[in-house]
């Protein structure tokens, strides 16, 4: 039996990008209704790990909410929107795929969600309402994250972080 030898932190580096991004303009992740702060940082971290930018609102609490929850004690590549919806339909001109993380009939399971191989957006809904139905009109596909337990569904920072990593061709 092999034994199993953890990588050390430089053989880690090495196998990383050599700096950070300024704007990867591949992945997006839009988590353009938040409720809590502390998602935020988790995505930002995500982010981070899969190369994806983050679009956030301007809504006053944001910035001191992302600046507390970001872990990477670096700033990650974040875009700013004061209208979603329109930021949205801006992306769709642009030649965005845009995919909601939503309960829907017609949504894709999470296993079956293809890598994005163009420009995607991938948006989150309000952690109790879901994806406002005037942002539901822009969406290209529906993704839902199956659940066997009793919870509706996962907390966003969770879904959002599953559904990035499959988009990044990671999983």
């Amino acid at each position: 039996m092999t034994a199993i030898r953890p990588r050390t932190p430089g053989e880690l580096r090495r196998n990383r990008r050599p700096r950070s991004h300024s704007c990867w303009d591949h992945l997006y992740a839009a988590p353009l209704w938040p409720l809590h702060g502390a998602n935020l940082g988790t995505l930002a971290r995500t982010c981070d790990a899969v190369g994806a930018c983050l679009v956030l609102p301007r809504f006053s609490w944001v910035p001191e909410a992302l600046a507390r929850g970001n872990t990477l004690r670096r700033p990650v590549c974040v875009h700013w929107t004061g209208d979603p919806a329109g930021w949205l339909g801006g992306q769709r001109e642009r030649g965005a795929d845009v995919v909601g993380v939503e309960l829907a009939d017609e949504a894709v399971r999470l296993a079956d969600l293809p890598a994005a191989r163009r420009r995607t957006v991938m948006v989150l809904g309000h952690e109790q309402h879901g994806i406002p139905p005037e942002a539901l009109d822009l969406l290209d596909t529906c993704v839902e994250i199956p659940m066997i337990g009793t919870g509706a569904s996962l907390n966003v920072a969770v879904a959002g972080s599953l559904a990035l990593y499959k988009l990044a061709g990671l999983l």
